[in-house]
């Protein structure tokens, strides 16, 4: 008999994908299973055989990262904690006193809290270009930029609207400057295709356990050529223990500790079963879904008072989807009622992203954000919308 525990997971229609990807596909859970019995030593720590394979597993996951992206050489993807461990890692390891950074107002805190720290601080001085309808101008990039702009940081998608933005233009832009550009690619790194090789960006940063299918605990930031961020973190790296500070040969440069080397075997598997799938085909597939959503917001939704935050627009955009409910009734109420009463899982609030609310004029109670993945169906979609059209009419 399957534990409560699975039986209630089963049940539940989990619509929060673009906060970490769940289910998994079934090659990753086996992965993880195998590697974690076979294989789980410290990386590089030790000779024997075990140790050796552990390595082998982060050297087949920088190769596989760099073929996916591609990327100017392995080495030069760094595995972190996460998304916001590569972020800060690029941020803190490159900014100096005295430099211009621009970002905008679509961030994530990941992105947006750092730098602040840094503004308050007084190392840097920062300007936050505002979207339009959830989208950013490339000329309000352009603009922005000055003789002592050392980074220009963004989002390549909102991870409140899902709206991808024109980063091979502002990439463009930014190169032309001189300045650098890092990319925080959480909600696109698996469903929209980044080629570092006619991209010119200098850093990208992205989480493993959304759309790559990873476990939490893994992440990756890739440094180009033209970026040399100071060690953030320093310690061991596993080889020349005789060196007295972090040695310079990339990877270890950036990535002193011990690696979540169960997860790089997790993100591994959850590649390949990407690359199997198809990137396109798994965005269009999440669209099909909000599809439904959209049409219901303009066919029924909007006459009791529900619409979409942002701009539509299906050509670009990826799964997160953000709601405003009718007036009286709240994002957080609205998520604890379809959780505990329909078993279906949205993410309600703020989603670490209070600029872009404040933009939208939905500060300081956020909106419902739905994000489908490639299990969710369209049932699920139906039974979300049923489920939203019987709360609303109990309240409104």
């Amino acid at each position: 008999m399957l534990p409560h525990s699975f039986l209630l997971h089963a049940l539940m229609i989990y619509l929060d994908n673009a906060a970490t990807s769940f289910p998994k596909p079934e090659p990753v859970y086996q992965a993880l299973d195998r590697f974690a019995r076979t294989a789980l030593a410290n990386p590089g720590r030790a000779g024997h055989r075990m140790a050796v394979q552990a390595e082998g597993t982060l050297d087949q996951g920088r190769h596989l990262l760099n073929q996916f992206f591609r990327g100017e050489a392995p080495q030069r993807w760094i595995f972190t904690l996460n998304g916001t461990d590569a972020l800060n890692l690029a941020i803190k390891g490159l900014v100096q006193p005295g430099d211009h950074v621009v970002t905008s107002d679509l961030e994530h805190n990941s992105v947006s809290r750092p730098l602040r720290a840094l503004e308050r601080a007084g190392v840097i001085t920062l300007t936050r270009l505002e979207s339009e309808a959830g989208y950013l101008d490339p000329a309000a990039v352009a603009k922005a930029l000055r003789p002592e702009t050392r980074l220009v940081v963004l989002t390549h998608a909102a991870n409140v609207l899902g709206t991808v933005q024109p980063i091979e233009a502002i990439a463009r832009i930014v190169r032309q400057a001189d300045s650098l550009l890092l990319v925080d690619a959480a909600q696109t790194a698996g469903v929209v295709p980044i080629d570092l090789k006619t991209t010119p960006i200098d850093l990208l940063a992205f989480p493993g356990h959304k759309a790559l299918y990873a476990p939490t605990g893994v992440g990756a930031l890739y440094v180009g050529p033209r970026a040399r961020p100071r060690p953030w973190r320093e310690g061991g790296t596993g080889g020349d223990s005789s060196s007295e500070v972090q040695p310079e040969e990339y990877p270890y440069f950036l990535e002193g500790g011990t690696p979540n080397v169960l997860g790089v075997a997790g993100l591994i598997a959850g590649i390949d079963w990407v690359n199997e799938q198809g990137q396109e085909t798994l965005r269009r597939h999440e669209i099909a879904l909000l599809t439904r959503v959209v049409d219901w917001v303009e066919a029924e939704g909007a006459a009791i008072g529900w619409r979409i935050a942002g701009r539509w627009d299906p050509e670009t955009h990826v799964a997160p989807l953000s709601l405003v409910p009718p007036e009286g009734l709240s994002p957080s109420d609205l998520g604890g009622i379809l959780d505990s009463s329909f078993d279906i899982a949205v993410r309600p609030g703020l989603h670490c992203a209070p600029y872009i609310h404040r933009r939208l004029g939905t500060f300081p109670d956020g909106t419902i954000r739905l994000s489908p993945g490639p299990f969710n169906t369209p049932d699920h979609i139906d039974a979300l919308l049923k489920a939203l059209t019987e709360i609303t009419a109990g309240v409104v």
